[in-house]
Parts: C-alpha cells; sequence; structure tokens
C-alpha cells in the first residue's frame, strides 16, 4: 500500500506577514549601522568607502582595547570550559539532594539582575582588596559563564547511554579510561559549543566589565561607549559593525559545532577499523 504523503502545514498569512517585519525591525539598526560605516557623505554627493574600517584599524587605543577583548574572552572561555565541563560531569556522577541544590545555584547567575551582579563582584574584589585590571575582569567573566557550559554539557550528558560507561568499566577500563575514551568524546560537540558561547558572552560584555575594569584597560565595548559620549561618527560605526560581523562568526561557529562531531566520530571509526586490521 502506497504511503500517504502529508503536506505540512502551512503558516497563516498574518503570521508570516508578522514574522517579516519582526525581522525587518530587528535588522533595520543593524543595516543602518553598516550602511553608516561604509558611505562617505559630502556636501554634494555621498560614495562608497572603506575609509572608516581603516581608521578603527590604524587606531592604536581601539586596536589595544580589542587586544584586552580578545585575551579576556580566550582565557574566560577556557577557563570556563574547563571548571565547567567538570562541574557538569561531577553533577552527572552525583546523587543526593545537594545536587539539585548546587543545580540551582549555578543557573543564579543567568537570572539575576547584571547590574547586582556587577556590584556584588565590585564588592567582594574591594573586600578581598583586588587591584581592579584584566585579572579581575577575567575572574568576573568566568563566573558568569560557568554557568552557561554546565547547562550546555549537562544537557549533553542527559541524553548520554549509561550502557557505554558500564561496558567499558566491563572490559577492564579505569574511572579515568571511561571518562577519556568514552564520555569525553561524546562530549566534544557541547564542550566546543559551550566554549564558543562563553568566549561571545565575555568578548560582548559591557556591564560587568564596566564595573571591575580597571583605569587604562577598557575592553572594546568599553571604549566604545566611552566614544559614543561624544556622539555617533562613522568611525563607531565601523567599530561597531566589526564587532557585529566577529559576533556573528562566534555565534556561526557554536550552531555549527555539530560538524566538529562529525569528524571526531568519523575518525573514532577509522580507529577502530584500524585496529581491527591491525590487532
Amino acid at each position: 500500500m502506497p504511503a500517504i504523503e502529508r503536506s505540512r502545514p502551512q503558516a497563516p498569512p498574518l503570521a508570516k506577514i508578522v514574522l517579516w517585519v519582526t525581522l525587518l525591525l530587528l535588522h533595520t539598526p543593524i543595516l543602518v549601522m553598516i550602511l553608516g560605516a561604509l558611505i562617505e557623505k559630502t556636501p554634494d554627493s555621498w560614495s562608497w568607502t572603506l575609509r572608516w574600517f581603516a581608521e578603527v584599524v590604524n587606531d592604536q587605543a581601539l586596536m589595544d582595547a580589542l587586544k584586552n577583548s580578545v585575551f579576556v574572552g580566550v582565557i574566560a572561555s577556557l577557563l570556563s570550559t574547563v571548571i565547567g565541563t567538570s562541574a557538569a560531569v561531577g553533577l552527572y556522577r552525583s546523587a543526593g539532594g545537594w545536587r539539585w541544590a548546587v543545580e540551582g545555584l549555578s543557573v543564579v547567575s543567568l537570572v539575576f539582575p547584571e547590574i547586582v551582579f556587577a556590584l556584588s563582584l565590585l564588592s567582594l574584589f574591594f573586600i578581598l582588596q583586588f587591584e581592579l585590571g584584566l585579572t579581575t575582569v577575567v575572574i568576573a567573566h568566568v563566573s558568569f559563564s560557568i554557568s552557561y557550559v554546565m547547562m550546555t554539557v549537562g544537557a549533553r550528558l542527559a541524553t548520554l547511554d549509561r550502557s557505554l560507561e558500564d561496558a567499558a568499566r566491563d572490559l577492564g577500563a579505569t574511572e579515568w579510561q571511561t571518562y577519556r575514551s568514552v564520555v569525553l568524546p561524546l562530549l566534544v560537540p557541547s564542550v566546543i559549543g559551550g566554549g564558543a558561547l562563553s568566549f561571545l558572552l565575555s568578548f560582548d560584555d559591557f556591564l560587568i566589565t564596566y564595573f571591575v575594569n580597571g583605569v587604562g584597560q577598557d575592553t572594546l565595548p568599553v571604549k566604545l561607549y566611552t566614544a559614543m559620549k561624544l556622539g555617533v561618527s562613522p568611525k563607531l560605526n565601523a567599530l561597531s559593525s566589526l564587532m557585529f560581523v566577529m559576533t556573528l562568526l562566534a555565534l556561526i561557529f557554536f550552531f555549527r559545532s555539530s560538524a566538529f562531531r562529525v569528524f571526531f566520530e568519523a575518525r573514532g571509526k577509522h580507529e577502530s577499523k584500524s585496529e581491527k586490521e591491525n590487532p
């Protein structure tokens, strides 16, 4: 009996109109910003130009701020990925009421008002007599990025088949060998995704960075905010456009992290095949 093909239900015309209007409202400011960076106006006409991007690149203060943002983002994402992954695995292997308490506390930074979180961190650094600078910024970024890594890795752990670990132990694998050879390869996509997400959050963060940053060590968002006090210019549009492109690339990397999973799965199959052919 031939299979009955069911057509996919179509959205109502009004819903499509609302969707396109919403997308237009969301992306029009971004388009205006990019056009403002690419257009040079004169009293009589206008022309396309890359002059403002060149000025951004040649501005040493902005480049120093970019280096600070990349440095803080990389260090914070690496630390939060390691700590968050370890915490997620530890909670996955634990039992008892305290597990739910820890998971609940890990979500606090996600729902806590950002300005209150920034003030609490500033108070902590003041009590500990930490000198404000890039070190305190990294600590602050790690503190709110860990939760995102824990949620990303924890969601992957919840779908793992525990029988794989039991099979590895039955074959004589130790706890560390089971984690390294069975659990960790299955977590690679979520670990990479969590790391990319934490880098993105760290690179774009302004409010917390503004509170815990030291003098003369501004990150790019803080530098942009300081420059905007003098008014919006094509140069600032160019800088904002570059930040938008970097954020977009990070998002694409985050959502396409499944490609890494395919790579590692294919590599694992190849190694298994080689071991069978060459015992």
